[in-house]
């Protein structure tokens, strides 16, 4: 047998015997194939196949189609029963943000669940968050509610926390409540609710995702479920000199004749939570060049599902700890076990960095939801 060609993986049953009904070697996809070569490899694989064999493949293609439309009327269903099971969890919503707020004091209760066990080697290194803890330390005995709910709840969870920077602190405090409204057609509506503040006149923020749950004739078998396309934020009205999603710089400039020197006064964008609500704008019907943009839709889509799905459902779970959301473990259990090598004077990738080679991400590549 011929060797194998630079860059393929042969296993050990193919060099010791071919496969006498295929007259087949064996050899596998080259192992350096990205997604977008393996991809045309599958495709000419398949075309090279006995015509036959290439009819079949067609028939099983089709009854795959048939069965992502049905697909598609099963989400559109669970997106019907989600609608009204959302007005079965409304009570318990309403009252859980009359508790936070302070309009009502539950009387005295007792859990109806069994707690942890504790683990006393970690209890024994409870001093290490002392300094951590005094802002709850000095909550007064008398204090309304639950001070700083949500932004604890914020705090407490990876991909939000980097969203809340330290100058948008004082208005998150004045955050009451988040709500969902599904509306109509596939599309929900994420409320902010806020007490009167310095900063805006807004007692309320809006920030709506229209899901698509069709097949695409154009790409049926790209269909994996409903996923967020487009969404659309609102207008905030600022008080005056308070826009947190701006920062004002001073910069001199010295005139080149007359060496007279001004100071220029401007403002420009800065990170803020609430550049949250004036969301990355996407074609709806043109692929997206700029790969920035493409992250930021992703990230802006994968936070409002993350909103819709884990927070406003289970707040106080993130707030307890119950629920503990972390990037950084996630990322180590996707790097465990990888065995890639780097060259002496080459850094390896970052953690969470994908290798060099992987195809291009679309927005087509953000999580369905």
């Amino acid at each position: 047998m011929d060797a194998p060609p630079e860059g393929t993986v042969e296993s050990e049953s193919c060099n010791e015997v071919e496969d006498e009904k295929s007259g087949s070697d064996c050899q596998s996809m080259p192992a350096y194939m990205n997604s977008v070569l393996r991809r045309q490899y599958l495709q000419q694989m398949v075309k090279v196949l006995p015509p036959v064999v290439q009819n079949r493949i067609t028939a099983l293609k089709n009854l795959q189609l048939e069965h992502l439309k049905i697909e598609a009327d099963f989400f559109e269903e669970v997106y019907k029963l989600e609608r009204s099971y959302q007005l079965k969890y409304q009570p318990l919503f309403d009252k859980r943000k009359e508790i936070i707020e302070g309009t009502v004091d539950p009387d005295v209760e007792k859990p109806n669940w069994k707690e942890p066990e504790q683990n006393p080697e970690i209890d024994g290194e409870i001093e290490v968050f002392e300094e951590a803890l005094k802002t709850y330390k000095n909550i007064p005995q008398n204090a309304k509610g639950i001070p700083g709910f949500w932004l604890t709840v914020f705090r407490n969870t990876a991909i939000l926390s980097e969203m809340v920077q330290p100058h948008d602190e004082p208005a998150m405090r004045k955050l009451t409540d988040i709500s969902i409204k599904y509306d109509s057609g596939h599309s929900y509506t994420l409320e902010f609710h806020f007490d009167k503040n310095e900063y805006f006149t807004n007692t309320v923020l809006t920030k709506q995702y229209v899901l698509k749950s069709t097949v695409d004739p154009e790409d049926p078998f790209a269909f994996e479920g409903p996923e967020i396309y487009k969404c659309s934020g609102c207008t905030i009205n600022w008080e005056k000199k308070m826009n947190l999603t701006v920062k004002t710089i001073r910069k001199k400039q010295k005139h080149k004749e007359r060496g007279a020197v001004r100071t220029i006064v401007k403002q420009v964008p800065t990170d803020s939570f609430f550049n949250f609500f004036n969301p990355p704008e996407v074609p709806a019907d043109e692929e997206i060049d700029d790969d920035s943009q493409q992250v930021d839709s992703c990230t802006d889509f994968e936070i409002g599902h993350f909103l819709r799905a884990r927070i406003i459902p289970k707040a106080v779970l993130y707030f307890t700890g119950d629920i503990v959301d972390d990037e950084d473990d996630e990322d180590e259990e996707e790097f465990e076990g990888e065995d890639d090598d780097y060259d002496d004077d080459e850094e390896p990738p970052a953690k969470g960095q994908k290798a060099a080679g992987n195809k291009k991400q679309s927005p087509n590549d953000c999580p369905n939801q």
